[in-house]
């Protein structure tokens, strides 16, 4: 277990990486825990942070975890010290916070235990994604392998790596258009998969479909037929797991 952490995180420059992934998992299932446990008015648990009555969401202690880690992060040269791991795991623990609470700052309204909540929960759920095939070793755009020498080793040209990445964030954000957010951040990191989202039916009450889709057109039918035997049983999966991981919404809005 020591040699491969040495070879593959260490060695391959993934060590800042990994501690901010770490702590930005961990980071969340506490905070999550803590919040259910405040919910439930359980007595041994400290309870809001509200000094002189000001209840402050934990997303202002984020927001300064993210500018210590962050700025001092900045400073630290050698990737593979200890400083540099700390100060990642700090930057890990303000993402954390501050992406659990990512609702409450795009609605500016404390939806934290609202159906809009859950949209957290979803930006935390995309991050950990894109974090861990950052981790694992995709590179966002393919770049990675773009920017690989041939068996001659020549560099690809300009102008080739310019179209490689262009097409990859075009098929993205068609995908992203479609409605298909996951498929459409995912595809950013697997050309694939962007290119599939691109290719495929838009999901009804996208802004493709609301543009390119008439009123009860055979591609408006089949994106509805999907939407229903497809999507529908997929997203009540996905907010089972919400549930069971962050905790149901309130039943009064």
């Amino acid at each position: 277990m020591g040699s491969w952490f040495a070879r593959e995180i260490v060695a391959a420059g993934r060590l800042r990486l990994f501690c901010f992934f770490v702590f930005f998992i961990v980071t969340f299932v506490f905070i999550r825990i803590s919040v259910r446990l405040i919910r439930a008015q359980v007595k041994w648990w400290p309870g809001n942070v509200a000094p002189g009555g000001t209840h402050i969401h934990h997303v202002v202690f984020g927001l300064v975890f993210m500018c210590v880690g962050g700025i001092s992060g900045l400073s630290v040269e050698d990737n593979t010290s200890i400083s540099a791991g700390l100060l990642a795991a700090l930057f890990g623990i303000g993402t954390s916070l501050v992406l659990d609470e990512f609702a409450l700052v795009l609605h500016l309204d404390d939806v934290y235990w609202k159906e809009q909540g859950r949209l957290s929960v979803d930006a935390v759920f995309v991050a950990i994604a894109l974090c861990g095939l950052a981790l694992l070793g995709a590179s966002p755009l393919e770049l990675g392998d773009a920017l690989t020498p041939d068996v001659e080793g020549d560099l690809p040209s300009t102008g080739m790596i310019a179209l490689f990445v262009g097409g990859n964030l075009l098929f993205s954000l068609v995908a992203l258009g479609k409605g298909k957010i996951w498929t459409g951040l995912l595809g950013i990191y697997i050309t694939p998969l962007a290119l599939i989202g691109a290719i495929r039916l838009a999901r009804p009450g996208s802004p493709w479909a609301r543009r390119r889709y008439r009123p009860g057109s055979r591609s408006l039918r089949r994106a509805e037929w999907r939407e229903r035997r497809i999507r529908e049983p997929i997203e009540r999966w996905k907010v089972n797991v919400q549930n069971f991981v962050a905790g149901r919404p309130s039943v009064k809005q």
